[in-house]
């Protein structure tokens, strides 16, 4: 199986703070609208592990109620999604639960009742980068994505019935990338999914909805900009080994490969582009705007921090240099406003998304790189991160900051090597100097926000990137390879204890302080 797409790396384009939290999270209920056949009058959800620990500092619980409300992960309106639901009409209710050890640490359980008494559960997974899935529909086991419109449907177990519905979207023209049958015993309840290139016709829909044995059809809806998953391009690779041997075949960069890469699975070049160039003006936006006019966040703990950083030169303490300063005051604006729920780029993810567009727009403007130059070496960042997310994981929740700090830092290292005119070998160098540096980096977020240690982390990840790129393009290498450096943060981030993945459980996130505890007791003055 091959790595994902550029812009599940570079992407979602969303409301802060967290990707796996927030835009996953909503993604989540999105999934769960899509298969009421009417309007939604109550919902009960029930949140598990890092989601029930950390859901007020994430956003966790107003993305939940923008997704059942259909918003998008970038529609600024999920910060008054409960005044808009109970508007709209729609009751909600929270429980939260520690949940079983097997259990994905980001689960949510929607049970809701439709206008028409009709009621529906089902259980979902934000599985980093903002991406999600439905694991059970009604108590049976399911994989829903969204990654492709998606046609869901209700049936009774009987023979026959998978080739009726094959049938009626061949004759109509729909070309079907995937399908799969869910049971519990033979005869009873049955769920059928079809993956397909494009929606069905009403018509098509309707045939099938009124086919004996049919109890629902619900169309589900392509979430977010992700490729289709079954395009195989000549240019697909796994690991970093199989994208390296494509650069060395092709006589081309990593960014070359990987925008190759992306035109050949989605058939167009201009659609790409526009995507990437997209990604490119909101990260200019997003490193700027709380420099020059600082915003209130959700837990007001790194509000003007951005701005403070920014004017280390006026203040005599400009000990980084002036290009890292600048990066380092990019990183924390771009987390500021995550913060605030403002608008930003998850690179990979919405925690880890200052360190990207940080080092590599602050290089941009001092060596007055074009266009072109960076949008190249945002293509590199992206199979840097595809690699690791295919590999070891982006999310906090399963593998620490590492695996989001780290991974982010990794990308950047790369990009600003390919910037500079470095070559394949020099950025999967520079990215196993970054990956190492950072090993063992732990998730712990103050009062479940995504401020405090995270928004100084970013400045440390692009410090990182700055410092391994120049030692790869000085011809410095550590005696691993880019995979072996990948599969070491995948085993340290298993390794790490749960109270150190994003549960807000362990490090900053449990000392007196960090919780409020000084305030109560004022014992240690």
């Amino acid at each position: 199986m091959s790595v994902g797409s550029v812009f599940d790396i570079l992407g979602p384009i969303m409301v802060g703070p967290s990707s796996s939290h927030t835009a996953g999270a909503l993604r989540i209920a999105r999934l769960a609208l899509s298969l009421c056949p009417a309007p939604i009058t109550e919902a009960r959800l029930t949140l598990y592990k890092s989601f029930a620990k950390t859901h007020a500092g994430h956003g966790t619980d107003r993305a939940l109620v923008a997704g059942l409300l259909g918003f998008d992960p970038d529609d600024p309106r999920i910060r008054d999604s409960f005044a808009l639901a109970e508007k709209a009409g729609m009751h909600v209710t929270f429980s939260f639960e520690d949940g079983e050890p097997e259990m994905h640490p980001n689960t949510v359980d929607i049970s809701v009742t439709l206008a028409d008494g009709e009621r529906i559960s089902v259980r979902g997974e934000s599985v980093g980068g903002g991406k999600a899935r439905l694991t059970l529909v009604n108590g049976i086991s399911v994989d829903l994505t969204g990654a492709m419109p998606s046609l869901f449907v209700a049936h009774r177990d009987v023979p026959g019935m998978l080739a009726m519905m094959t049938s009626a979207l061949g004759n109509a023209g729909v070309n079907i990338a995937r399908m799969s049958s869910y049971r519990t015993t033979p005869g009873n309840m049955a769920y059928a999914v079809f993956e397909m290139d494009s929606a069905p016709q009403d018509v098509v829909c309707a045939y099938i909805r009124a086919a004996r044995g049919v109890e629902s059809v619900q169309l589900v809806p392509q979430l977010g900009d992700a490729s289709s998953p079954d395009v195989v391009s000549a240019l697909d690779f796994s690991d970093g080994a199989g994208l390296l041997a494509l650069c060395r075949e092709r006589g081309m960069g990593i960014g070359e490969v990987m925008r190759a890469r992306e035109a050949d699975i989605r058939g167009d070049e201009g659609t790409v582009d526009a995507m990437m160039a997209r990604v490119l003006r909101v990260m200019r936006e997003e490193v700027s705007s709380a420099i020059s006019d600082p915003v209130e966040t959700l837990g007001g703990m790194i509000e003007g921090n951005a701005a403070l950083f920014a004017g280390a030169q006026d203040k005599g303490c400009d000990l980084c240099g002036s290009v890292v300063t600048r990066a380092g005051a990019y990183a924390m604006a771009t987390i500021e406003r995550s913060a605030s729920m403002g608008v930003i780029v998850a690179a990979p993810t919405a925690g880890a998304s200052g360190v990207l567009p940080g080092a590599l727009l602050a290089l941009a403007e001092a060596r007055d790189l074009d266009d072109k130059t960076l949008t190249r070496a945002l293509f590199t960042a992206a199979a840097v991160g595809a690699v690791y997310e295919h590999n070891a994981s982006v999310s906090g929740a399963q593998g620490g900051c590492q695996a989001e700090v780290g991974t982010a830092s990794a990308m950047a290292a790369a990009a600003l090597v390919d910037a500079l005119g470095g070559t394949a070998q020099d950025c999967a160098n520079a990215a196993v100097i970054a990956t190492g540096n950072l090993l063992g980096l732990v998730c712990d977020p103050v009062r479940g926000l995504v401020e405090v240690p995270c928004q100084v982390r970013n400045v440390i990840g692009v410090a990182d990137a700055f410092t391994a790129a120049q030692l790869a393009l000085c011809g410095v290498r550590l005696p691993l390879t880019f995979d072996e450096a990948v599969e070491a943060s995948r085993q340290v981030g298993a390794a790490l204890p749960e109270t150190l993945r994003e549960t807000a459980m362990g490090g900053f996130a449990a000392v007196c302080g960090a919780t409020g505890g000084c305030d109560a007791c004022g014992g240690c003055a």
